[in-house]
């Protein structure tokens, strides 16, 4: 998808997790391993993103696991799960994303490339396939998907 803003655009993160599993996908295009995201639509809130991205990249539904505190009044809106972490970074020398980084855990298990995105490779990693050199996963990956691991419960 294209930008949306000139200079930062702000994207919706998703580690996954099933069975003790943290899905990522290999980048088409910057042919490295990722979790599951993409750009907030101008008409949608992050958890909306969050959730299309997972869809439309992987074919997943999912929880978004997060605390999020029920209200009744009705002036209070709808609360959002919160990102786990935040992150920005450079894209080209012109433009950067603000990724709101998110876990969650799957609620259908089938697998599919998304029509509008493609990855390279899209695959379940246990624990110790982080650490495996052969995948060459960035430090902040799979420290994100080792949190992710942690914390989400199957």
């Amino acid at each position: 998808m294209p930008h949306i803003n000139k200079q930062i655009d702000f994207d919706a993160d998703v580690f996954v997790v099933h069975e003790n599993k943290v899905l990522l996908r290999k980048h088409d295009k910057f042919k490295i391993w990722l979790a599951v995201g993409g750009h907030i639509e101008l008409d949608e809130d992050p958890n909306q993103a969050a959730i299309r991205e997972a869809k439309e990249e992987v074919g997943l539904d999912i929880q978004l696991v997060g605390d999020v505190k029920a209200y009744t009044d009705p002036l209070d809106g709808k609360d959002l799960v919160p990102p786990r972490f935040l992150n920005r970074h450079r894209i080209s020398d012109t433009h950067e994303h603000v990724s709101l980084v998110f876990f969650a855990r799957a609620l259908s298990t089938k697998l599919f490339q998304g029509e509008k995105e493609i990855s390279e490779e899209i695959r379940w990693f246990s624990q110790e396939e982080l650490d495996d050199p052969k995948y060459g996963l960035t430090e902040r990956i799979k420290y994100c998907s080792k949190v992710a691991l942690e914390e989400v419960k199957n």
